[in-house]
């Protein structure tokens, strides 16, 4: 005679470890982490910004690395370093204008709708930080634009306290500064932007619902 033994649901865990790895499952599903397919409003010219940004970000990190193992006075004597350089120059200036035009789009939609305001946050923030790694990328250039910027600047952070702890001459300052921290911080908020994305979803134009219902309706009539 055969016994039959009834599955035992697994336990509750116990440590942190548990409780974070649970957590994780139920937020972030592999469907969301990695969906098949999107919305057909995301078809739109619109929400290409996003990602163009975070193309123009590539490209910035990857020049970095290039010109931070090598030094300045490889970029300020050598043709290749030149070209390097300007590739960096260049990234930053696609990444701020596809991040404007991609903030500002997801601002005329009003993208902090349907509990989505903590992306809106992440991108905004990112923003910020974006514009204090492009002043310290500025003022690391090692030429006479750097001591310019650098000494104009100064007397506007030292009038809002900033100055007290934030030398923009010092060089070595903002050097790891440039390189490391701000990378660091922009990393993770843009780590976080994403997985908030795929948690909440691509936020639909406002007409969406209106559009969706005119749809339904005609091909009902």
């Amino acid at each position: 005679m055969s016994s039959h033994v009834a599955p035992v649901d697994d336990p509750l865990p116990t440590s942190w470890i548990g409780r974070v790895r649970n957590r994780l499952e139920h937020d972030l599903p592999y469907e969301k982490l990695l969906p098949e397919t999107q919305p057909a409003y995301v078809a739109s010219w619109i929400y290409v910004f996003g990602v163009l940004t975070l193309a123009a970000f590539g490209g910035i990190v990857l020049s970095g690395v290039v010109l931070a193992f090598e030094g300045p006075s490889w970029y300020h004597s050598s043709s290749t370093g030149l070209y390097v350089n300007s590739l960096h120059f260049w990234s930053v200036q696609l990444f701020f204008l596809f991040m404007v035009v991609h903030l500002t789009g997801k601002f005329f939609m009003a993208a902090w709708r349907g509990n989505r305001a903590l992306t809106w946050i992440t991108g905004v923030v990112a923003l910020v930080v974006s514009i204090g790694a492009a002043l310290t990328g500025y003022l690391i250039q090692t030429n006479f634009d750097a001591q310019w910027i650098a000494f104009e600047a100064k007397d506007g952070l030292n009038a809002v306290g900033i100055g007290a702890w934030f030398n923009v001459a010092n060089l070595g300052q903002n050097l790891l500064i440039h390189v490391f921290l701000m990378p660091a911080v922009l990393a993770v908020l843009v780590v976080l932007h994403l997985l908030l994305v795929r948690l909440r979803g691509v936020v639909p134009p406002i007409d969406a619902a209106e559009v969706e219902a005119v749809g339904t309706d005609g091909g009902a009539s």
